[in-house]
């Protein structure tokens, strides 16, 4: 797995890898997935999608719900299919609970009530994001916060299921779906602050505002899950009046800024933690300011140590 926080270059990376050996991306981020939401995601190129096949990438319409246990029960089926294809799937992503879910294995939920379910949906819906937060904490000593989405899940386990999500999670682990061998892209804070403005003004310079409106206007609501993510949430404050038109590129700067300080924590604290859990190889962490080919170069030399000769 290829992870760190954003614009540290993992896709970068990835693509510099696939010169050196047959692989195929399984994308672990939240936001891929999602059909239309191309700019403020930051999706691979349509040249490197032709170039090199990948996986996760525009699964679901704005307006649906795309959970870090469906995503792994995917990613199992993608890699297993790329492996029998003769090809080398890499994970490349920095949404934290993706990574999480396939690396310590898939929460199986049990069969819920559908009528029940909608009813508590509904309801969360209308509560407002820091009484949903509270409520999932409430609900789960384990929540450790991560959207709006997030927690309406973490309320949503724990009151149908009578067991918190925290609860499964723990279960799960104990059967992981794979085994991971993980290679964490850091960078100096200053550095990673300026590659974030630069991605920043690259995207609204691509049209990150016409997008929002595309998706606005073919029905998706301003609320909707796909929208719910930084960088878009802003667009949407600055088309709806609610943030000046003049801010909404700083606010997008600063709120990356701080995702990418909690995606750092995240990974420092729970990706680390593989050695523990029967890695096939220790967390690697690898300086992220060398040139993509050069990482590149660094991780197929260790990989193929790693790796037995057929």
């Amino acid at each position: 797995m290829v992870a760190g926080p954003t614009a540290s270059g993992k896709t970068a990376l990835a693509e510099a890898l696939a010169a050196l050996l047959p692989l195929t991306v399984v994308s672990a981020d939240a936001r891929q997935v999602y059909r239309g939401l191309d700019i403020g995601t930051a999706k691979p190129s349509a040249d490197l999608l032709r170039r090199v096949p990948h996986r996760g990438i525009d699964l679901v319409d704005v307006g649906e719900r795309y959970s870090a246990g469906r995503f792994a029960a995917d990613a199992a089926r993608w890699i297993a299919e790329i492996r029998s294809a003769g090809r080398t799937p890499v994970v490349v992503g920095g949404t934290g609970f993706y990574i999480r879910a396939l690396g310590e294995g898939l929460f199986h939920e049990p069969a819920l009530d559908a009528g029940r379910r909608e009813a508590l949906r509904a309801w969360t819906a209308r509560l407002e994001p820091g009484a949903l937060a509270r409520w999932a904490g409430r609900l789960d000593a384990g929540f450790g916060g991560g959207g709006r989405q997030r927690a309406a899940r973490a309320v949503e386990v724990a009151l149908l299921t009578g067991r918190p999500l925290s609860h499964w999670q723990r279960v799960a682990r104990e059967t992981g779906a794979i085994r991971p061998w993980y290679i964490h892209l850091t960078l100096p804070r200053e550095v990673l602050h300026r590659r974030i403005a630069q991605r920043v003004d690259a995207m609204l310079a691509a049209g990150l505002e016409d997008e929002v409106r595309r998706v606005l206007s073919a029905g998706s609501p301003p609320g909707a899950p796909g929208l719910d993510a930084v960088g878009y949430r802003e667009v949407v404050a600055g088309l709806g009046g609610a943030l000046s038109r003049d801010r909404v590129r700083e606010a997008i700067v600063v709120a990356t800024r701080q995702y990418a300080k909690r995606q750092e924590t995240w990974f420092n604290n729970q990706v680390s933690g593989a050695r523990g859990q029967g890695a096939v190889a220790p967390v690697w962490k690898l300086d992220a300011t060398q040139s993509p080919t050069e990482l590149a170069r660094l991780v197929h030399e260790r990989w193929s140590s790693l790796t037995p000769d057929p």
